[in-house]
Formats: structure tokens, C-alpha cells, sequence
């Protein structure tokens, strides 16, 4: 069995490649360049590469109709009124229009699903996700993105309890908060939740599996 499946059929779930977080010309919520910069550029490989043995890809992009969509988030309404805070741009981030919502240059291509509809941190909430995954016969996602201890953990979690095998791209996801937010995420999904292994490691599991096919 590859992932506790006798028959896998994966898709990449990538989490909020946009600029909102990636760029820092345009994010509100940005990660340091360094990590923006090999997140995006871990991601661009790793597509190419699922591509390559055509794993689809499905994009989920955070977009705020308004203000008010973010504001009836009560923890939300908090953070944002705390200097401190690394999600004190929170009212402002990814409002429909805004250039933080385009997927990062060379990470989309023709042919991948994108889902702009994502508002909260569990990409299956309010969203079209599930559907999108079980019409396409999906049944293990492999997550990528930003951030690790936010929407990579919620939409982990949520794709666990309705009984997809989940895998967590070790070094295709990050944070915009510290590394010890990312380890400390990262262990609680291993222990309960989701597979984390490297993209490497992953291609190669899927490529034995194809051989044996």
C-alpha cells in the first residue's frame, strides 16, 4: 500500500502561493524574502515535476470579498488590532482585486484547477475543494504552501477526517511566523494527521508505485 491506499490517485492542494504572501512588493501578510523566495521557487520544481507524471494541481487562493468577511472572524478582529502581530494586516489582506491575490509568476499553468472562493484557513470551508477532488477521483492530497501552523495545518486536518490520505510537502511549505511555529506544526500533523515527507520522497514513492503498476 502507498499512503494506507491500495490504489492511489493524488493531487497537489497548494495553499495561498500568492502574493498576498510571496511578494514582498505587494504582501500583507508577508514571509521574509529568504523564505518567500525558496517557497515559491520549492513549489515551481515540484509542480513541474507532479506535471510530469500528471499529478493535478489544484490551486487555493485567499479572496476577501470585503472587509466585513474578514471582520466576522472574532480572533481575527483581535490580531488585527495588535502591532505586534504577524497577521495585523489581517482587514486588509487579499480584498478581491488586490494584487495579493495572483498566484505567484511561473507556479500556475495551463491545465491546473484554481479555487479563488478560500476565505478561512481550512481550504474545504466555504469552498467548491471537496467536490473538485472526489469528481476528479482524488484520493490523497499532497499539501503545499503557506502557512504551516495556519491553513497547510486546518486543511490538513480537514482533509483527514473526511478520509483522504494527506501528505505534507516538507520543504514545500512555510511560514511567515517563526521556525518553531513551522516544527511545532509539522509534528502535530505527523503524529495524528498526515504523512510529512519530502518532495523528493514523494516522487520517488509515486514513481515505484507506477513501475510496479
Amino acid at each position: 500500500m502507498t499512503f494506507g491506499l491500495e490504489d492511489i490517485r493524488p493531487a497537489i492542494v497548494a495553499i495561498d502561493c500568492h502574493r498576498g504572501h510571496l511578494d514582498p512588493a505587494v504582501a500583507t501578510m508577508p514571509a521574509t524574502p529568504e523564505v518567500a523566495a525558496r517557497l515559491t521557487e520549492a513549489n515551481r520544481v515540484f509542480f513541474e515535476r507532479a506535471r510530469a507524471i500528471n499529478i493535478p494541481i489544484v490551486h487555493m487562493v485567499t479572496t476577501n470579498r470585503d472587509v466585513a468577511e474578514i471582520r466576522a472572524n472574532p480572533f481575527w478582529r483581535l490580531l488585527s488590532q495588535d502591532p505586534k502581530a504577524t497577521r495585523k494586516n489581517a482587514m486588509r489582506h487579499n480584498l478581491a482585486g488586490s494584487p495579493g491575490c495572483t498566484i505567484m509568476p511561473g507556479l500556475e499553468k495551463p491545465g491546473d484547477i484554481v479555487v479563488n472562493t478560500k476565505k478561512r484557513y481550512d481550504c474545504f470551508q466555504g469552498t467548491d475543494l471537496d467536490i473538485t477532488l472526489r469528481t476528479h477521483n482524488i484520493n490523497c492530497v499532497l499539501i503545499t504552501g503557506i502557512n504551516t501552523n495556519s491553513c497547510v495545518l486546518a486543511t490538513a486536518c480537514a482533509a483527514n477526517v473526511r478520509d483522504y490520505a494527506v501528505v505534507v510537502v516538507e520543504d514545500c511549505v512555510d511560514t511567515m511566523d517563526s521556525r518553531a511555529h513551522h516544527d511545532a506544526a509539522l509534528l502535530c500533523l505527523s503524529t495524528a494527521f498526515a504523512h510529512v515527507m519530502t518532495s523528493r520522497k514523494i516522487l520517488d514513492v509515486l514513481a515505484a508505485r507506477n513501475r510496479a503498476a
